[in-house]
């Protein structure tokens, strides 16, 4: 029990992390270009918006409660919108910046912009199997307590 609890708080501080970094990152960017015009810049919109999400999701899941796994269809979703992020950047690079998986020029310096975007999206992809794995997490856990509560004798067939 205590395992899963530590396990479930590892997750939620590395959604939350993930999470801001992308928002900062991604967030830095939509300002840089916020004169342009808001059509353009839709999947980074769509991005920032997952972000706020996941981060809001996993400040308030972080702490862990009995039903700490409870959530886990959110989970699944919130892994479905990232992955859905990282293929959206992922097609928007398309080569522009070198191969997508090359991570030599990954950084956060000011100026480099492709190291930038591949650094949104190591770490959307990073935030959706975080996700993906808290998800199954939870359909394990929940279904271990469910069978659990099966199993359990009454007070007049106890061998006491």
């Amino acid at each position: 029990m205590i395992l899963t609890d530590i396990f479930s708080m590892i997750l939620r501080l590395a959604e939350l992390a993930f999470g801001a970094i992308v928002a900062g990152i991604n967030g830095q960017y939509l300002h840089d270009v916020r004169d342009t015009d808001s059509w353009d810049q839709g999947r980074f919109i769509y991005t920032e918006v997952v972000a706020g999400i996941a981060i809001f999701l996993s400040i308030v899941w972080l702490f862990p409660f009995a039903g700490s796994f409870v959530h886990w269809p959110v989970d699944l979703v919130i892994s479905i919108c990232w992955f859905v992020a990282f293929g959206l950047l992922v097609n928007l690079l398309n080569d522009t910046c070198g191969y997508v998986f090359d991570w030599d020029n990954v950084s956060f310096r000011h100026g480099d912009q492709c190291g930038k975007w591949k650094a949104v999206i190591a770490f959307s992809f990073l935030s959706a199997i975080c996700w993906l794995v808290s998800a199954i997490v939870g359909v394990f856990w929940v279904r271990d307590h469910e069978a659990r509560a099966y199993r359990r004798r009454t007070w007049y067939r106890s061998r006491v």
